[in-house]
């Protein structure tokens, strides 16, 4: 991690975004070094409970066995296996038998959408998400993840959208909450057009977040460009001084 980078970024983040949350970051690793362990779950849980303790600035990481959703070993690439009857469950269930989420209106239409659902393999043995101010020079993260608000999706958005000329700089795939913010910006990075991830519709992640909060995902080699661009951008105009002034105020 360029340590100049980080520390650009800390400082214009504090000019142009007023003190708001920062960015968590994630990297597939065989070596944590002196990260520490999420244990193992005995039940279900959901990736989203861990991060928050990322968000306030303890580094974490994952392997196959601390995961424990299904979901979030798919979507973090350490396992390929699709729980048994996933389009019932995603969709309308099984009577007596298992709950539906009711999130597609068929199994059919489920089976369709899963063979154009991308896949991940993790690089690593390890997933290690560390908070921006956090990364050390060894670091090399792969993905940036903002937890941000209304006004501070704003910005994020338009930046990504600040030095191209094709409309969907960012969007928002239908995804379980960890694909949202590892899966689709992870497999971004290789893109010859590297897009930002709009995320954290998942209903069943929700309840690990706070109600006025989403995600804003991006590969790490679209953010240098995007904190390159910050000090020539409308970042630096009237406009968004009126949105940069009440980033301040919004409740957490």
């Amino acid at each position: 991690m360029d340590m100049k980078i980080k520390e650009k970024f800390i400082s214009n983040w504090e000019k142009y975004f007023n003190g708001a949350e920062l960015p968590i970051t994630f990297y597939y690793t065989n070596e944590t070094q002196d990260v520490e362990a999420v244990k193992p779950s005995s039940g279900h849980r959901c990736i989203f409970a861990d991060l928050y303790k990322v968000r306030t600035g303890k580094s974490l990481y994952f392997d196959a066995e601390s995961i424990g959703c299904f979901g979030g070993k798919k979507y973090l690439g350490f396992t390929t296996e699709v729980m048994k009857n996933f389009e019932y469950f995603l969709s309308c269930g099984i009577p007596g038998k298992l709950e539906g989420e009711r999130y597609k209106k068929t199994p059919e239409l489920v089976k369709r959408m899963m063979e154009n659902v991308p896949k991940l393999k993790a690089p690593g043995k390890f997933i290690v998400f560390k908070r921006w101010d956090m990364l050390e020079e060894s670091d090399e993260p792969d993905v940036v993840i903002f937890f941000a608000h209304p006004d501070v999706l704003s910005g994020l958005f338009t930046l990504a959208n600040f030095d191209g000329c094709e409309p969907n700089a960012v969007f928002a795939p239908f995804a379980a909450g960890c694909g949202s913010i590892v899966q689709y910006p992870y497999l971004e990075k290789d893109s010859d057009h590297p897009r930002g991830v709009l995320g954290t519709f998942d209903v069943s992640a929700r309840p690990f977040v706070p109600q006025n909060i989403l995600s804003f995902s991006v590969p790490m080699n679209r953010f240098v460009e995007m904190i390159g661009n910050m000090e020539e951008s409308f970042l630096i105009t009237p406009s968004w001084a009126k949105i940069n002034k009440r980033i301040q105020t919004a409740k957490p």
